[in-house]
């Protein structure tokens, strides 16, 4: 019997799930439980652990330790399909979602398409200042990271090698503070033995955050005790300072009204993030309501208003419990939005009631470094090296597949007990040239 037949025999209901993230796998998993037809769409065809993104990008990981495919993690669910396509609008009144190359019908939708960078309308920085939201992210961070180092060794200039030795991040957020503490320990215990005519210990490390304080989501005395971590590892932190201007090597900060120039040759950007552009078209088809990030504002049941069989979960939807800040963008969020919502399209469909999502706070964890983290539980704050354990069985329990808990284990105990890293490969062809051509 095919696919339209069993279909139109046992009546399937059919729910479209627009993203293979935290979100959105999570709830396929669960609704494949059911009987109902799940079709996943995704323009990539795997699933990236996204908290482990910043490893990459310094060579502690390779992109096939944190990425699954989709197809294998969800293959032994018959009911479940997945479609590798790239969404360009969502027709409510229609039931249908549009590809760039075709078209599929639903009965219910889930849309968890997830966030991109927030240049905060200064786009024409990406180029100079890459984020960190995807593998490719990632390998272009580890490619101007990398690079740097080789060009410094390269340069003659007292002046230029210092560019190359600086290393500007934006943002010091739970990424931000990652990536800044992870290249303190490339340069003072993985890369130190490296080079011949730099130093890489002399490399300068610069944080800047526009709020008060590093990790502002966090209480005061776990951000003091990050600020500690990360200038043992000779980061230098800005807080209250804004960035005002980058052009090529230059970076334009500001605080309390003086400006500073700092000349870096690699600027990293981890300072926000904005909603998945189908926020706009669901917010035109719909009538939804879009918070300044782009982010649908949803009713208590992550469904967008009037449209009860559409919904939203993960960093796309904008959810204040009972008046309270909007849930942020993270992935126990997502994970148990996608959960609640996939509970509730099963409820619904065998005629039971389901209440409003509450979601359950598991707590905040940040690394700084090997041996150092601060975890936020609650009741229960503290930082250090019990924190850096907890930090390390939670990122490795919520990787999606058992090879990659194995193999990201193993990769984690042999850098902790060789400090060095394994992935530190540059490929693609040099964008400039390292050095000027013309001798000093």
């Amino acid at each position: 019997m095919s696919e339209h037949e069993i279909n139109k025999v046992y009546k399937l209901h059919h729910i479209v799930v627009l993203g293979g993230g935290f979100g959105g796998l999570y709830a396929a998993k669960i609704l494949s439980e059911g009987k109902v037809k799940v079709t996943v769409i995704d323009k990539r065809n795997f699933h990236l652990f996204q908290p482990l993104l910043y490893q990459v990008a310094a060579g502690w990981l390779s992109p096939g330790d944190i990425a699954s495919p989709l197809r294998v993690v969800l293959n032994k669910y018959k009911n479940t399909y997945v479609l590798k396509a790239e969404v360009t609008d969502i027709l409510p009144q229609e039931k249908k979602v549009i590809f760039r190359d075709g078209d599929i019908t639903y009965d219910t939708l889930i849309v968890a398409t997830g966030s991109y960078h927030h240049y905060f309308g200064h786009d024409s920085w990406a180029q100079t200042a890459p984020g960190l939201k995807t593998v490719e992210d990632a390998l272009e961070m580890r490619r101007k990271i990398l690079l740097s180092f080789e060009a410094a060794e390269r340069e003659t200039d007292p002046e230029k090698q210092k560019e190359w030795m600086t290393f500007l991040i934006i943002g010091a957020g739970p990424t931000g503070v990652e990536l800044a503490g992870t290249i303190g320990e490339l340069t003072r215990t993985t890369l130190k033995d490296d080079f011949r005519n730099i130093n890489t210990e002399d490399a300068k490390i610069i944080l800047v955050e526009g709020l008060d304080q590093v990790l502002p989501t966090y209480p005061k005395k776990l951000s003091e005790k990050a600020d500690k971590f990360l200038k043992k590892l000779g980061v230098t932190i800005k807080v209250n300072t804004m960035v005002t201007d980058i052009n090529g090597s230059n970076a334009i900060i500001s605080r309390n009204g003086n400006s500073e120039t700092i000349q870096s040759r690699t600027i990293l950007w981890t300072a926000g993030v904005k909603a998945s552009s189908l926020g706009k078209a669901l917010s035109k088809n719909t009538g939804a309501e879009l918070d300044k990030s782009g982010r649908v504002v949803v009713n208590p049941d992550l469904s967008v208003p009037g449209h009860p069989n559409i919904f939203i979960v993960g960093d796309l939807a904008h959810l204040s419990l009972e008046g309270q800040e909007p849930l942020p963008g993270v992935a126990t969020v997502a994970m148990q939005e996608g959960k609640y919502v996939a509970k509730l399209i099963l409820n619904r469909l065998k005629g039971k009631e389901t209440k409003p999502f509450k979601y359950e706070e598991k707590g905040n964890l940040a690394v700084i470094g090997t041996n150092s983290a601060v975890a936020d539980l609650g009741k229960f704050q503290f930082a250090g090296f019990f924190a850096w354990l907890v930090w390390a069985f939670v990122h490795i329990r919520y990787l999606i597949e058992f090879d990659s808990k194995v193999i990201v284990l193993f990769r984690w105990s042999w850098n902790y007990f060789t400090r060095k890293r394994g992935v530190r490969l540059i490929t693609g062809e040099d964008p400039f040239p390292l050095v000027d051509s013309k001798k000093k």
